[in-house]
């Protein structure tokens, strides 16, 4: 059986997906699997056993472009593909399939997708987190009636990357790590927006602490992320600043995913970087402010989340629509840090 996917194109939503990719080897030992993605997670699939091919969608996100759809589902003809399964809830993501020809593309009811699916569900909200929703369109239709059906969180396959020991060894020298000290990783960006970013100083009490503590702290991110990693870093006792490695747009995504694997712990925002972290077997502390850990929550086997309970959160807006942000500026270190006292 030869299986085409067309994935997200969130970091954090293609690492969960890995769960139906696991899901699916399991029930087709023997399917090859392809996932069409943005070049930006090629390097998380690279580190998925179950991807036969990860095959780079030359479009960006948001752009239609009905013709170049049509031009490389005809190019794909060839591959004679058996199933596909669409992850975006966009019409246009499930017109390569279609223009492939590929005979049973499955997918959840989306923007007007009748016609470019042939096997629609229509009942996604009967399940709650993201990746049920995703690995339920591994099982026939009238088997998936709900999140029961699939036995809940804690028996469904959980995304697990592979980590290049030599590479990671590699990373770990280019960057100057201290092999003999543990590593504490933050992970302070959020590409959502302002209402899921913890505050630099809370950031910078926990490094401070932890480092008191004989800690090394890995500040992760994106390039954009660097104003933020800068100013935590600033914020740090100038005693310890020797032991606080600003990696925000220095690493490639690979050199994250396996400097992430290095760390013990690792503090985070809901994030890209969160689902990276658990998928390397860290624990997860993951700070949650306008969003919920009910929809996306971190999939590690150690997970501790911290939030406050207000009642005007999960707003899930990407800012503060009373000016406040109350849910993270509340929320102080002394709760992170407790979680990281009890789990040494």
């Amino acid at each position: 059986m030869k299986i085409l996917i067309i994935g997200p194109s969130w970091v954090g939503d293609m690492v969960m997906s890995q769960s139906l990719y696991i899901t699916l080897k399991n029930k087709h030992p023997e399917a090859t699997i392809d996932v069409m993605a943005p070049a930006w997670c090629k390097p998380i699939l690279d580190r998925m056993p179950e991807v036969n091919n990860a095959i780079e969608m030359p479009l960006t996100h948001g752009q239609f472009s009905f013709f170049k759809r049509r031009q490389l589902g005809k190019a794909l003809r060839e591959e004679q593909y058996d199933q596909a399964y669409i992850l975006p809830n966009s019409a246009k993501s499930a017109l390569i399939p279609f223009f492939a020809n590929i005979p049973k593309r499955i997918g959840w009811k989306g923007e007007s997708r009748y016609g470019l699916l042939n096997d629609i569900r229509t009942n996604k909200k009967s399940f709650q987190y993201m990746v049920e929703r995703y690995i339920a369109l591994a099982f026939p239709k009238k088997e998936m009636n709900n999140s029961a059906s699939l036995g809940g969180l804690d028996n469904l396959a959980k995304p697990c990357l592979f980590i290049d020991i030599n590479k990671q060894l590699q990373a770990i020298k280019k960057f100057n790590l201290n092999q003999n000290k543990p590593i504490l990783g933050l992970c302070p960006g959020a590409e959502f927006g302002p209402s899921k970013r913890w505050p630099e100083e809370h950031y910078a009490e926990v490094a401070n602490e932890m480092i008191n503590q004989g800690y090394q702290v890995c500040l992760f991110g994106s390039a954009k992320d660097k104003i933020v990693t800068d100013k935590i870093k600033s914020l740090v006792a100038v005693t310890n600043q020797q032991a606080v490695y600003n990696l925000a747009g220095t690493t490639n995504l690979i050199e994250a995913v396996d400097l992430l694997a290095a760390c013990q712990t690792v503090v985070s925002n809901d994030s890209g970087l969160m689902h990276v972290a658990a998928a390397v077997g860290c624990h997860v502390i993951g700070i949650y402010g306008s969003t919920s850990p009910k929809y996306t929550p971190p999939l590690a086997s150690k997970v501790d989340i911290v939030s406050v309970d207000i009642e005007c959160r999960p707003c899930f807006k990407r800012e503060c629509p009373l000016g406040h942000l109350k849910c993270l500026k509340d929320l102080a270190p002394s709760r992170v840090l407790n979680k990281l006292k009890d789990s040494h």
